[in-house]
């Protein structure tokens, strides 16, 4: 058998080039099969197909056509970001230009661990994130893989900063992943605050502030998960300044409203955080995994210094070499900022703007158009660019058996939120492409599937 070809080095392109075309055309086949939004038939349907075109996962001999049969499978049966009529998660369509330079990324396979493994990729990434956090008016950043590493490393920064221990305060509508950290992290049991209507409530918060003593961290939130909700920041902000808390802003979901000039002020009171989770997977249409977590105090994150003398030694330090170690919880790590960093250059913030305009004004056409149909009921209207709706009437296993029969049927991907003890469906619209007429199209699907 002939030595199989790399990625990279002098013949490395020449090698790739037809494997592109295999990868290409794979996933044109599978998403001519596949034929909507995701696969019909459910779990059972879509497991067995797996199984069948991988047959022996480990065979005594290699198969040439492992390739193109398993991106056609996996294409086949998956549930395309891109569909307008998949809308159910934060989980967006990525752009080409970002996906060609994460390509890039996976060949040239930097590991930012040390700088002699990614001398240029650790430049980028150091320039790059700080950007980022000054867009937003704080110092710094460090990349993650999103917003639940990204919520875990603030929570450890607040504990180092208040010497070993801090109190999570945080609102009903908090994402889980704080309260999983701060366990993770042996931290006293969350105090959670009301959140009647999707959102913090402020006297809640300053009632609890109140009553608690020791060092304290509120945690609140630009773009809730469940209805793209955003806590009253500024509010907050002064109750953590009266207090004496430090304020984390989980903004996985709603900091890409930043490039936005018309949508920008929805996060004002964002700059007076001392920590910042941001997810570019979301409302920034990056190929997983591009999240952040931007720091006010840079001195925060000597917590995070680690030595390693293979990779970076006090005399290499010493010498100039740039120690990574300290920039993550993390030691091997791909470099996930070159695609950001080729999306930002590409388009600029007028560029993303227009993005997170079109979004959300779809968002808003869609909402209107269930608040005109006397089937169907609307939540509110859209902050950012989650749609909250049900039909008239339905109890909630109505509502959940309509989102599971068109998952099953393969005709739509709807979520569900459970707001006001009632169930939702919610479509999150994060497809800029998405046009009015395929707007009406999901709403139309949903009548049709709801029992009479």
């Amino acid at each position: 058998m002939s030595m199989p070809p790399l990625a990279s080095g002098p013949d490395g392109p020449g090698a790739l080039r037809p494997l592109l075309d295999t990868v290409m055309d794979a996933l044109a086949s599978g998403a001519r099969a596949r034929g909507g939004p995701l696969p019909a038939g459910g779990p059972d349907a879509v497991a067995a197909r797996i199984a069948d075109a991988l047959g022996d996962v480990l065979p005594d001999d290699g198969d040439p056509d492992a390739l193109r049969a398993l991106v056609h499978a996996l294409a086949e049966g998956a549930a395309d970001p891109a569909d307008p009529l998949c809308a159910a998660h934060l989980h967006c369509p990525p752009l080409a230009v970002a996906t060609a330079a994460d390509l890039a990324a996976s060949v040239l396979n930097p590991s930012l661990d040390s700088w002699d493994q990614a001398p240029a990729a650790s430049a980028l990434e150091a320039e790059v994130a700080r950007a980022l956090a000054q867009e937003i008016g704080l110092a710094d950043a460090l990349v993650t893989t999103g917003g639940t590493e990204s919520n875990q490393l603030a929570l450890l920064l607040a504990r180092e900063a208040h010497g070993g221990s801090v109190q999570l305060v945080c609102g009903a509508n908090a994402h889980h992943s704080l309260p999983r950290a701060a366990w993770l992290l042996g931290l006293p049991e969350p105090v959670v605050v009301p959140a009647p209507g999707g959102t913090l409530d402020p006297a809640a918060l300053d009632a609890a502030l109140t009553a608690l003593s020791g060092p304290l961290l509120v945690a609140a939130t630009a773009g809730t998960t469940d209805a793209g909700l955003i806590d009253p920041l500024p509010e907050i902000a002064g109750l953590c300044i009266a207090h004496g808390a430090r304020l984390h802003i989980d903004a996985a979901y709603g900091g890409g409203l930043a490039f936005s000039d018309r949508h920008r002020d929805k996060l004002a009171g964002l700059e007076a955080a001392h920590t910042v989770t941001l997810d570019l997977h979301k409302l920034g249409w990056q190929p997983v995994a591009a999240g952040l977590l931007a720091v006010a105090r840079p001195r925060d994150l000597a917590a995070l210094h680690q030595r390693a003398d293979y990779l970076n030694a006090d005399d290499d330090t010493e010498a100039g070499l740039p120690d990574l170690l300290g920039r993550s919880l993390r030691t091997t790590r791909r470099p996930d900022i070159l695609k950001i960093a080729v999306t930002l250059k590409a388009l600029g913030r007028s560029g993303l703007g227009t993005l997170v305009d079109q979004v959300c004004a779809r968002a808003r056409e869609f909402a209107a158009l269930v608040q005109g149909h006397t089937g169907f009921e609307l939540y509110d209207r859209p902050v950012i660019s989650t749609v909250l709706f049900r039909p008239a009437d339905a109890d909630d296993d109505t509502v959940a058996a309509v989102r599971r029969r068109l998952l099953h049927e393969g005709r739509a991907v709807l979520g569900r939120a459970r707001l006001d003890d009632r169930l939702w469906l919610k479509a999150t619209f994060l497809n800029p492409h998405t046009r009015p007429d395929e707007l009406a199209q999901l709403l139309k699907l949903v009548e049709g599937t709801t029992p009479r």
